[in-house]
């Protein structure tokens, strides 16, 4: 793989990853517990849609080809999403939990693509680092909350970690050509990234009363912990297809229609 081909296989992987959470995330506008979160999802939802189409621009600068039809004329088996950003949304601890993993790993990643050479990338995530650093202060302090506010709260939180926390490695899963960019200092090994989350998230955690599934000690110690691979090879749960479906039907309804 060259590097313009492995640039366009890492744009789509960073705009899969941010479409559809934002999409998940949006879920919860009119179902959030109290009405502050539901504005504060819709927002970061909106956010995350915003970010992908970002990305999916500078896409477009080495294919020619638009967001839209990116985004909405792909088959479901043509994205390379991670499985977490897949799953249904759940109830509001597995929401909390999720957004929390991946903002915690937005952070790790964009602070690294903020000194990448390649200019596009680079000027993206200085934009949008802002936007993940209140993210993560918000789902991180709702983690913190309510982590150990009730023995409710916590049984649902320790039960949201236990569920996402092997679904949120596969968020490391090395992208097709990323060691070729790597290499040039355009984007961060994964492996890096998965150490220095495992870092935040864990203390953070355990600072909430809640039960990693990796040994603090030693970060990779968990050997147990099933990375949720397959995302970045095409290889999907079938809630993809459904959310996917969802997010594209009102595109292909009306093809070639002017919003």
């Amino acid at each position: 793989m060259n590097k313009e081909q492995a640039l366009q296989s890492y744009l789509l992987a960073l705009a899969d990853d941010e479409l559809i959470l934002g999409h998940r995330d949006a879920e919860w506008t009119g179902h959030a517990p109290l009405i502050e979160e539901d504005i504060a999802f819709s927002n970061i939802a909106q956010d995350e849609i915003g970010h992908a189409q970002s990305w999916l621009r500078v896409y477009e600068s080495l294919t020619g080809t638009d967001p839209d039809t990116v985004a909405f004329l792909r088959d479901h088996n043509e994205f390379t999403c991670c499985h977490l950003v897949q799953m249904p949304k759940g109830d509001w601890a597995y929401t909390i939990v999720r957004q929390f993993f991946f903002d915690a790993a937005e952070i790790v990643r964009l602070g690294y693509l903020k000194q990448s050479v390649y200019d596009p990338i680079r000027e993206i995530a200085v934009k949008i680092y802002p936007e993940e650093q209140y993210h993560l202060l918000h789902t991180q302090g709702n983690v913190e909350r309510l982590g150990d506010a009730t023995e409710e709260s916590h049984r649902r939180m320790q039960r949201a970690v236990d569920e996402a926390f092997g679904q949120a490695l596969g968020l490391f899963e090395s992208i097709p050509g990323e060691d070729v960019l790597a290499d040039e200092n355009i984007v961060p090994d994964s492996k890096t990234i998965e150490n220095e989350w495992l870092q935040f998230v864990v203390p953070v955690l355990k600072r909430s009363g809640l039960r990693s599934p990796v040994d603090e000690t030693n970060g990779s110690g968990g050997t147990d912990v099933k990375s949720w691979y397959g995302g970045r090879q095409k290889e999907h749960t079938g809630h993809l297809k459904q959310i996917v479906t969802d997010m594209q039907q009102v595109y292909r309804m009306i093809p070639g229609a002017k919003w």
